[in-house]
């Protein structure tokens, strides 16, 4: 199968005239300066590798536009998102999760990694099936036609030293140990299914969510499987500040002491950190999951993202509680960001910012092998038009620049997911008429008449 891009983004530079070979899911041959063959299929625009959602509350969607109204902090935008987390069953989570997944496939996004703690039943009672609601996550990502790594996750208690309650009672599994036994038939079967569209990792909550004793059994689990490791870092200062009352030290520190920290893990959010929990961040190229769109919706702050790159921490991306789905966004939301706080421009060039919504996020979530134009590499591809009213008058040496500082979603027209055309002129070939799917899914779990 051949592919011809107008334009494509090989890593380090643009290219024109690109031809793109395909066999099955794989990329064989890119050869840039050529004409396209009479039966390649042609992508006018800049095309550039399948984007990586490396942070998703997939239910969390169903908040938009209801949890912006009025004053209040994280906390209480918590208590919103409690209410509908007490809604989903594995049928609506199903449903929610599938039209999420295409909204974000009709922004580019070719994998997602799915931070995933609503386990059981309202009570916190499991299902028949321990995993009904993972499963569904799986399967709402294959309707959607794209790559996901459900990122499972241990939570345990309510805050250090307290019980779950409420809405938060659905998450718990008792013990790490036990958490790991219910995530090992759900790998298992992952494995087994040949669901190659699905890998399993794992994830700590957050160290107000696992006791210290229990954080590095969570671990030592990501590390017998291979799995990516992700755990909500330091978003808070309520956060920060209950570690040091509890532990003597920072979440950072007590994670690096539990093991905890690596080349295999990703921190989010990581926002309020001293000078050394950076330092042990880059010491242990541990992964930093910016979600920018969220930070500032939720009042959460801007975190050293600059500091953290130089230290030696890869930055990815995520949409995280998706009040926008649009990694472009996310990622000039890095340098915008940055700017804000130092009042300085030009900390990021476009080239390491789209590194981070492709190569760095895939890698992040365990799929080493996207991310990248090239022989060998997943054949996932997203073509941007450069002639909307966002893109336009932008030349051939600045594309780079208007995809990452001009662009948005809107300008997705061409997407394909392991050789797989999920998205063509800008409509989804799986699901159709996405925002009616979402509008469906959204009503059954927000009781909307």
């Amino acid at each position: 199968m051949y592919w011809h891009a107008e334009f494509a983004w090989l890593g380090d530079h643009i290219a024109a005239d690109v031809l793109i070979e395909v066999d099955g899911e794989r990329f064989t041959r890119i050869t840039p300066g050529v004409p396209a063959p009479p039966d390649a299929r042609r992508l006018p625009g800049l095309t550039l590798p399948g984007l990586a959602n490396a942070h998703s509350h997939a239910f969390h969607r169903a908040l938009r536009a209801r949890a912006q109204g009025g004053r209040g902090t994280f906390w209480t935008w918590r208590e919103q998102m409690y209410a509908v987390a007490e809604r989903l069953d594995p049928d609506t989570y199903r449903a929610l999760a599938a039209a999420v997944y295409a909204e974000m496939a009709l922004a580019g996004v070719s994998c997602v990694g799915e931070f995933h703690y609503l386990h059981h039943r309202p009570g916190g009672e499991p299902y028949d099936d321990p995993n009904a609601m993972g499963e569904a996550l799986i399967a709402a990502a294959a309707d959607a036609g794209i790559r996901i790594t459900l990122l499972d996750t241990c939570y345990l208690t309510g805050g250090i030293g307290r019980p779950l309650q409420g809405a938060q009672l659905r998450f718990g599994d008792g013990t790490a140990g036990d958490w790991a036994r219910r995530v090992d038939s759900l790998h298992d079967r992952t494995g087994k299914s040949g669901s190659a569209h699905a890998r399993v990792g794992a994830a700590v909550h957050s160290v107000r969510a696992v006791p210290r004793e229990q954080i590095g059994a969570v671990a030592d689990w990501a590390r017998r499987h291979g799995a990516p490791l992700h755990v909500h870092l330091s978003e808070q200062p309520a956060e920060n500040a209950e570690c040091r009352d509890a532990y003597g030290m920072t979440p950072t520190r007590l994670l690096a002491e539990c093991g905890a920290l690596g080349a295999r893990t990703v921190a989010v959010h990581a926002t309020h950190l001293t000078g050394e929990d950076i330092g042990l961040l880059g010491a242990t190229t541990t992964g930093v999951c910016m979600c920018p769109t969220t930070e500032r919706d939720l009042a959460d702050g801007i975190g050293p993202a600059r500091d953290l790159a130089d230290a030696g921490s890869p930055i990815c991306l995520g949409s995280d509680q998706h009040a926008v789905i649009d990694l472009f966004e996310e990622a000039r939301a890095v340098e915008l960001d940055e700017r804000l706080r130092t009042r300085e421009r030009g900390h990021w060039t476009a080239g390491s910012l789209l590194a981070a919504a492709t190569w760095n996020g895939h890698y992040g979530l365990g799929w080493p092998e996207a991310g990248r134009l090239e022989p060998g590499s997943y054949a996932d591809l997203v073509t941007v038009v450069l002639d909307s009213p966002r893109t336009a008058g932008a030349g051939p040496e600045h594309l780079a620049e208007a995809a990452v500082f001009a662009a948005t979603a809107a300008d997705v027209r061409h997407v394909v997911v392991s050789g797989r055309e999920i998205v063509r002129d800008g409509r989804h070939l799986l699901v159709g008429d996405v925002a009616a799917a979402l509008d469906a899914a959204i009503a059954a779990v927000t009781r909307r008449t």
